[in-house]
């Protein structure tokens, strides 16, 4: 019993440890870029959306990408935590931030499945835009760009959850192509 509190809270840190890497506030030329082209000149709400935009991106990385089951609930736990000790939420706001967290986690996790068109990456971009407010039709290059910065915010999310939960491995002696897929 006591190895799989260990175990328990071991996970608990490390989940904790990958969230904080989620809040991390988004890079200032990501932010001045969005402000420009998408929420018409709205600083704040272009580092609020780049800020979910990271979150919702790490967990679906989580569920996504983990090499145990347990990691996507543990990081989701571990995002709801934050979320509720978040300054940046004003008070009496966190049901209202977590509905909009969750309409991202459902438009950027559709987003990621779709395949056809563009592809994926525009999918994001046009997603990533929709929510900053540019509902209008965007030149294709603006929809690029957007697709583009969160392609490394999943990059950046999945070398953290690496980081954090370790990396897959085969065992020694198994070539690469052995796997079957």
């Amino acid at each position: 019993m006591l190895k799989e509190w260990r175990a328990n809270r071991a996970l608990r840190a490390r989940a904790a440890a990958y969230v904080a890497t989620l809040f991390l506030d988004p890079p200032e030329p990501d932010v001045q870029w969005l402000t420009a082209n998408g929420t018409t000149g709205d600083v704040d709400h272009a580092r609020w959306e780049l800020r979910y935009a990271r979150r919702a991106l790490g967990l679906l990385t989580a569920q996504r990408d983990a090499l145990d089951d347990r990691t996507g609930s543990a990081v989701a736990a571990a995002l709801g935590r934050a979320l509720a000790g978040d300054a940046a939420i004003a008070p009496g706001r966190l049901r209202i931030a977590e509905r909009q967290l969750n309409a991202r986690l459902r438009a950027y996790g559709d987003a990621l499945v779709r395949r056809e068109g563009a592809g994926t990456g525009w999918h994001l971009g046009r997603a990533l835009l929709d929510f900053a407010g540019r509902k209008e039709g965007s030149p294709p290059e603006v929809v690029a760009r957007a697709g583009d910065i969160l392609a490394r915010y999943l990059g950046e999310s999945n070398e953290a959850l690496r980081e954090h939960f370790g990396a897959p491995r085969l065992a020694e002696g198994v070539p690469a192509n052995a796997t079957g897929y």
